[in-house]
C-alpha cells in the first residue's frame, strides 16, 4: 500500500497520473495546503521541503519508505512496477534530460506565471511578460522534441506524465497552443487516455481559486525560514 499525499495540483497530478497508470494499491490524502497541513511535523518528516507530493510506500523493499519531490517519485515508481521509465543506452540518457530540464525549468516558470496571473496583486506586468514568455519559451522547445513523435521518447513515459500537467492548462495561464501545434496534439493524445482523466479529475472540488482570503495566501505563498525549523 501506498500513502499518496495529494492536492490538486500539476505537480500532485503528475503522481495521480502515473498512480492510475501503473494500478498501483495506494491511498490518497488530501492535503488542505491553504489550511497549513504540510507545515505539521508529522508530514514534514515525510517531505523534508514541506510541498507536496509525497509519497510512503508500506510495501517498499527493506521496509516502509518515504519518497518526497515529484520527479523523485516518478522515478521511484518507475524502477518499483518496471513501467514508464526509460529504456537503455542513449534514451535513458536523454530521458533523465528531460524529466531534469521539466524539473529546472518548465516547471518553474508555469508555477510563477501562475503565481503572478491568479494570486499576485495587479500592477505585476513585468512579472507576468517575464514568465509568460518563459513558458512559451518551454513550449518551444517542447515543440522542438516533438517533431515526428507522438510522445516525448518512442513510447509513453513519465517524462510525459511530468510535463503534461503545465501544458494542460496552457490556456488559463494565457498562452495559446495553436502557436505550438505538436504540443497541442501531444497535449490532446495524453489527455484522452483514461487514467489521466481520472487524475486530473482526482478531488477537483478542491483545487486552489483566486479568492482565497489573505490568510490562506499568506499560508501559500509566505513561507519563511522559521517555518522550516519548527
Amino acid at each position: 500500500m501506498i500513502d499518496f499525499y495529494y492536492a490538486p495540483t500539476p505537480n500532485g497530478w503528475k503522481i495521480a497520473i502515473m498512480l492510475e497508470e501503473t494500478g498501483l494499491e495506494h491511498r490518497t490524502i488530501l492535503m488542505r495546503l491553504t489550511e497549513g497541513d504540510q507545515l505539521t511535523p508529522a508530514f514534514k518528516a515525510i517531505s523534508p521541503n514541506a510541498k507536496i507530493p509525497a509519497i510512503v510506500d508500506h510495501n517498499a523493499i527493506g521496509g516502509r519508505m518515504s519518497v518526497f519531490e515529484s520527479g523523485a517519485i516518478l522515478l521511484y515508481l518507475a524502477e518499483k512496477t518496471g513501467k514508464f521509465g526509460p529504456n537503455g543506452g542513449l534514451e535513458r540518457k536523454e530521458f533523465y534530460e528531460w524529466l531534469f530540464w521539466q524539473a529546472a525549468n518548465q516547471g518553474p516558470m508555469a508555477g510563477q506565471l501562475s503565481h503572478f496571473v491568479n494570486y499576485a496583486p495587479e500592477g505585476q506586468e513585468y512579472a507576468l511578460r517575464r514568465y509568460r514568455g518563459e513558458f512559451e519559451r518551454s513550449l518551444a522547445v517542447l515543440e522542438h522534441q516533438l517533431i515526428g513523435r507522438d510522445y516525448l521518447f518512442d513510447d509513453y513515459s513519465i517524462a510525459d506524465m511530468a510535463i503534461f500537467p503545465w501544458a494542460f492548462i496552457s490556456k488559463p495561464l494565457g498562452v495559446d497552443l495553436t502557436k505550438f501545434p505538436n504540443v497541442a496534439a501531444w497535449r490532446q493524445r495524453i489527455k484522452s487516455r483514461p487514467a489521466v482523466r481520472a487524475a486530473i479529475n482526482l478531488h477537483k472540488d478542491q483545487q486552489f481559486s483566486n479568492t482565497a482570503s489573505a490568510t490562506q495566501n499568506a499560508v501559500l505563498f509566505n513561507q519563511s525560514a522559521d517555518h522550516m525549523r519548527t
